[in-house]
């Protein structure tokens, strides 16, 4: 009897463990990641940056939004939110409780799809295939049918009524003490929303900084942002993988950048330029998935500073 069925049982058990692991512990395990990124000008004082995304609120989700309140304490010079609010048509006064204290800071914020549509039961082996195939959300694929629709501009009304800048396929500014920061977003490329020629020609020269924001990123809108010379850009959207192999890392990335940057601050190299890439791997998940593995959840508080002498 052991003989036969030693090795599957414990395959099996040790599998099972590991969706305890990841359903039940990590998926909660909320971090907070920092990194420092030198694109200011020489002379300016250090920006504190905070990024959340990925939130994927589902009612009832306590610790969530504790946790979300909580990053208030870090007291941020503005707030980046890079999409995917949502992941329950009934979770914006959730969502727009967490984020509550938050709001009391500058902040921009642009959407994901899963502002704009509701989740739907999906294989995760579909990841698999759409990485081999290189078709990612309507980027090749058929169109949506049937999907149910978000709230988003539920979202969007109150972010607005903070004094969050939008930044669906437009521009922007923040102005903190004397600092202004231009800011240039995209709409989500995953459902290709994005319109990179409303919002063509770089960074702004009258501004102290300029930022590219977007949720996806997709290799055709960092390859834009960087060619027209951007220091920075932030997206959000891969889930840093989700599910991940130990000293490993990533499969998937859900859309067409690399594992090797499917989170934290990497480079991108575009037309003769490069700009720093960051991407936050999310603090939440698809409601249908709500598990993480050695990929905890997390949001970034990113230290902008002038370049070392």
């Amino acid at each position: 009897m052991r003989a036969r069925y030693g090795v599957p049982l414990g395959i099996t058990a040790v599998g099972a463990a590991g969706l305890i692991y990841a359903a039940g512990f990590e998926v909660r395990s909320f971090r907070l990641r920092r990194v420092t990124v030198p694109v200011l000008p020489r002379g300016m004082r250090p920006l504190r940056v905070l990024q959340v995304s990925d939130i994927h609120m589902v009612s009832g989700q306590r610790k969530k939004q504790r946790w979300l309140q909580s990053l208030a304490g870090l007291r941020p010079d503005f707030v980046i939110n890079t999409g995917d609010n949502l992941s329950d048509p009934e979770g914006v006064p959730e969502t727009l409780d967490a984020l509550g204290p938050l709001m009391e800071f500058p902040g921009a914020y642009v959407f994901g799809s899963n502002d704009y549509y509701g989740p739907t039961p999906r294989n995760p082996a579909r990841y698999l295939k759409e990485k081999a195939s290189g078709k990612h959300g309507l980027n090749g694929n058929p169109p949506v049918v049937g999907a149910v629709h978000n709230p988003w501009e539920e979202l969007r009304d109150a972010f607005d009524a903070a004094g969050w800048v939008g930044l669906s396929n437009t521009r922007g500014r923040l102005k903190l003490d004397g600092v202004e920061i231009a800011l240039t977003g995209l709409d989500d490329p995953h459902i290709k929303r994005d319109r990179y020629g409303e919002v063509a020609g770089g960074p702004e020269s009258d501004a102290d900084l300029s930022l590219a924001v977007v949720h996806a990123p997709y290799l055709r809108v960092l390859d834009a942002f960087t060619a027209d010379r951007y220091p920075l850009i932030l997206a959000g959207h891969t889930h840093g993988g989700q599910l991940c192999i130990p000293f490993y890392g990533a499969l998937v990335t859900n859309c067409d950048l690399d594992a090797r940057r499917v989170k934290g601050l990497s480079t991108h190299h575009a037309a003769g330029h490069t700009s720093y890439l960051h991407v936050s791997a999310g603090c939440g998940t698809n409601r249908y998935t709500p598990v993480r593995f050695a990929c905890p959840p997390e949001a970034t508080l990113l230290t902008l500073t002038p370049p070392s002498p």
